[in-house]
């Protein structure tokens, strides 16, 4: 064989030296070689030379400039996407000449020549943006052929087969690629071809075979497109590079965009490259590879390759590929070359390196490199590694390793393999990550049921959940809804106690009396059958998913959580109302409980009957006999909340919701009296009847009660702060179960740090009132037990006018604490779980809203309400101590908002809390940055 058409590149001058002058003002293209000549057109930054040449191509032109072998060739730059796609595209003034310019530098590097006869010259066109979005843009290979450049290189490579390999691609890449063809026209022709030749990988076609494939391409497109495949070299160039610019709004771009947080206006560089040839023979080869292991983070090489292929043929799944440790026994020379390469690429990027690779004729081109893509334990791990080998700080390991891949840490995943032949059937809200396998149980009875007592695994399934279907919450391994949003009670319990969670799903029919659900006609799950949530994705499987369970105890994790603690300001505190919650918490990595919900101890089975008997109360004796038994319920709760937090800050919330959730509902109650009415009417036994006139008395009883306890706004009505002012002894009650706890646990050596919140308020005349008979409740059980203990007394700011008034709100108020669920809702004025359930989504996909207000704190409006009551209560109170207390105080965006205004710490629930210390240190590192 020749290697005539192969040549090596010859060395020229650098950037500059050539005598080239663009022929317009803009210099649109660069060569690989000209790269400073692009950081000076940039000023000087390299994250901008990213910006202007693509990560490819800034990459591609790094690696020229450190010696690596790499296809000469060059950039035509993102400010000429954009510039074309701004002038209803057409090329920029001077962009198509200098690109003719800068092929004849590549045809001068490389002795050949493009559209020539001699000696041809093929290139390859492939898209670069700034951040990487692998196979969401257009890839044109072996540009330049034709039918006579094609015969001479089959003449100076005596070899039939491969120019024909090159031009079927060509023809196969443009025509699906720059005119449209569907991809599955040409597919079928290779296919037949492969049957007609008793075959079965393309790699065994023979010349012929390819020969005849390609005149059958040219008529194909020809029947798509009207028109004859373009031979001139040229045309197909310019064509290739409107295609590649175009692919930018191509719609799979701008949902990878959406999908990943990237701009919609960075545009696309093109790179246009030498081609350099893997298919040619027994030593060539073609493959990609990392330069350490991506699922593992392991420092070791891995990656995939083939002989006599081209790079399509890899990714494309087409043939079975071989392991890259294999290539150092067939080709040892280029293997080892290729690892101190990466090694070179590695440290020079100090990251972990992704790298396209071919081999032409034994000879190594690195066709591409960029930062690899990798699971969270691997980045994590990585990133460790790099610090401990010296090539990163341990601020840049902090800041590379995003909060939300601490998430898999904490989630059980469903195993990537498996759901690819799993069976979807539904998809909802993504409410609280990982993975739940169980069998479907309709009620929290029949859930707790089967887990205690059986043993089995749950997924609870409701049309809704309320807090007394809590305890069945617990049991299951996840919960389903078909209605509820992403601050619904189902998500907000879910997130709190780590279950994975899909609400929303509205399609989802449920009948608890027949005990099944359904979805459209055709899947009917039954009471106790099997399904797989993936609470990541908000995706629905039926039957068994197997599951993979990350580590939490990771030393790399907690090794690296150590670091981001060294950094960040802000304090990280957890929301927990059971001691195992504040264990959990402390385990990782809480330093104080920024929200105990005391309702929710009320709705333990033991307890509710209490709280009820306390609320259906004739007098006020009757009600303090009840208090008297949850007194020491109570007590026992704050005694082990105040163990498990030992020396550091627990915040109680006293009693929130109102009375009316402590109940049966009123829709309940009045279909259980219409039940027992009609039942009345076939009793024939005076047992019977009695029994049902019974019930029926207590029924009524409590539909009286509920009745007068109805609102027509419940969250706007008697709850928080003001039910303790309706009800004194209900709060007192919570006061003093909270000091003796603390008085005992002080006795005991335990470090105690109770702060009392109140919530709700609007007016500080509110808290005043509560706030002056609570202390006074406080001071008597320390009097009482001979202990003082030092507290706080603070509160909620949840309703707007309470963030409006802070400055006199902080005269009494020791902390702040902002309950953002509720302050988004009155701020925005609607409901959340109505507003999720409703408009909310098509706000979002009309961009009427950019993010959900629930899942994201709304800087603009919520935002500034919290900043003005953080800077008015402060300049009442200096030492007024402030803290967020939402789910919003798990959102790393937030978390970043919470840091600018200075609050004190964030609160989130326990499995949140790794990923709040995480983005806490982002958001300081950030604050350096800028500053």
């Amino acid at each position: 064989m020749s290697d005539q058409v192969l040549a090596t590149p010859v060395k020229t001058e650098k950037a500059g030296g050539n005598g080239h002058k663009p022929h317009a003002a803009t210099k649109w293209v660069y060569l690989f070689n000209e790269v400073k000549e692009a950081e000076n057109h940039v000023g000087g930054t390299w994250d901008a030379v990213r910006g202007l040449m693509g990560g490819k191509g800034a990459n591609l032109a790094d690696m020229t400039r450190l010696d690596i072998p790499v296809p000469p060739g060059f950039t035509v730059t993102t400010e000429a996407c954009n510039a074309y796609l701004a002038s209803d595209n057409t090329f920029p003034e001077g962009m198509w000449e200098q690109e003719l310019a800068a092929v004849l530098e590549i045809e001068k590097m490389t002795g050949k020549k493009f559209g020539g006869t001699d000696n041809p010259l093929l290139v390859s066109c492939r898209s670069g943006a700034k951040f990487s979005m692998p196979g969401m843009m257009d890839t044109v290979l072996n540009i330049g052929l034709n039918d006579e450049i094609a015969e001479t290189m089959a003449r100076l490579t005596n070899d039939r087969r491969f120019v024909f390999d090159l031009y079927r691609r060509l023809i196969q890449m443009f025509g699906s690629v720059v005119m449209g063809v569907p991809d599955e026209a040409f597919e079928v022709v290779i296919t037949s071809r492969r049957k007609l030749a008793g075959v079965t990988s393309d790699s065994e076609l023979k010349a012929a075979d390819w020969e005849v494939v390609t005149r059958r391409f040219k008529e194909i497109y020809r029947t798509f497109t009207r028109s004859d495949f373009p031979t001139d070299p040229f045309d197909q160039l310019r064509l290739a590079t409107e295609a590649v610019f175009k692919s930018w709004n191509g719609r799979r771009a701008i949902d990878y965009r959406n999908a990943a947080g990237i701009a919609h206006d960075l545009g696309t560089a093109v790179n246009i490259q030498t081609m350099v040839y893997g298919n040619i023979g027994d030593n060539s080869a073609t493959g990609v590879a990392m330069s350490r292991n991506a699922s593992t983070g392991d420092n070791e090489p891995e990656g995939d390759f083939l002989v006599n292929a081209q790079g399509e043929d890899v990714v494309a799944g087409i043939r079975l590929t071989q392991p890259l440790e294999e290539l150092k026994a067939i080709m040892p020379a280029a293997y080892d070359e290729f690892l101190t390469i990466a090694r070179k690429l590695e440290k020079h990027y100090r990251n972990m390196q992704d790298m396209e690779f071919t081999i032409e004729n034994g000879k190594l081109w690195l066709l591409q490199t960029r930062d690899g893509k990798r699971t969270a334990q691997a980045e994590v791990k990585i990133a460790v590694d790099m610090v401990e080998e010296g090539l990163i700080n341990k601020e840049e390991a902090v800041w590379r390793v995003k909060p939300a891949q601490v998430d898999f840490f904490l989630h059980p995943q469903l195993d990537s393999v498996a759901i690819k032949s799993a069976r979807k059937i539904a998809k909802g809200l993504n409410v609280s990550p990982g993975a739940a396998v169980g069998m479907v149980a309709f009620d929290a009875d029949t859930a707790e049921r089967w887990a205690k007592e059986d043993g089995r695994k749950v997924i609870m399934v409701r049309p809704e959940t309320k807090p007394d279907d809590v305890h069945g919450m617990l049991a299951a391994q996840g919960i389903l809804t078909s209605r509820g949003g992403r601050t619904s009670h189902a998500a907000l319990v879910a997130r709190q106690f780590g279950k994975p969670a899909v609400v929303g799903v509205m399609e989802l029919d449920i009948d608890l009396d027949l005990r099944h659900m359904s979805i459209g006609e055709d899947i009917n799950v039954k009471e106790g059958d099997w399904i797989s949530l993936d609470g990541t994705q908000g995706i629905v499987y039926l039957g068994q998913v197997p599951t993979v369970v990350p580590d939490i105890k990771n030393a790399y994790l907690i090794k690296l959580l150590g670091w981001a603690d060294d950094i960040r300001t802000l304090g990280v505190w957890a929301n927990a109302d059971y001691p195992r919650d504040a264990q959990r918490a402390r385990e990782y990595g809480a330093q104080g409980i920024g929200l105990c919900r005391t309702e929710h101890m009320f709705f333990e089975t033991a307890r509710l009957p209490i709280v009820q008997q306390m609320i259906m109360a004739k007098n006020v004796t009757e009600r303090n006999e009840s208090l008297d038994k949850l007194l020491p319920l109570q007590r026992g709760d704050f005694d082990g909340l105040f163990r498990a937090m030992d020396g550091q800050p627990v915040i109680i919330r006293l009693i929130d919701p109102p009375l009316h959730e402590f109940l049966p509902s009123y829709e309940e109650l009045v279909q259980r009296l219409a039940d027992l009415k009609v039942q009345l009417q076939h009793f024939h036994t005076l047992s019977e009847i009695d029994e049902a006139l019974s019930e029926i008395r207590v029924k009524q009883m409590y539909l009286e009660r509920v009745e007068a306890l109805r609102e027509q706004n419940p969250m706007l009505g008697t709850r928080g702060v003001r039910l303790g002012i309706i009800i004194p002894e209900l709060t007192k009650m919570q006061v003093r179960a909270i000091f003796e706890a603390a008085c005992q646990c002080q006795k005991e050596g335990i470090d105690v740090h109770p702060e009392v919140m109140i919530p709700l308020i609007f007016h500080v005349n509110e808290l005043k009132v509560q706030q002056t008979a609570l202390e006074a409740v406080a001071k008597e059980v320390m009097e009482e037990q001979g202990v003082q203990v030092a507290y706080k007394f603070g509160t909620m700011i949840e309703i707007p006018r309470a963030a409006l008034t802070a400055d006199e709100v902080a005269e009494v108020a020791q902390f702040f604490s902002f309950g953002t669920n509720d302050l988004t809702q009155t701020t925005f004025g609607i409901s959340r779980d109505d507003a999720e359930a409703g408009f909310l989504v098509e706000y979002q996909q009309r961009n009427i809203l950019e993010e959900n207000p629930f899942g994201t704190l709304d800087v603009a409006g919520v935002g500034k309400l919290m900043k003005m009551a953080v800077e008015m209560g402060r300049a009442t109170r200096p030492d007024l101590e402030v803290g967020i207390c939402g789910e919003h105080g798990g959102d790393p965006k937030t978390i970043a908002f919470c840091h600018q205004i200075g609050l004190n710490y964030v609160s989130c629930s326990p499995f949140r809390v790794p990923i709040a210390r995480l983005a806490a240190a982002h958001a300081a590192l950030n604050d350096k940055k800028n500053n």
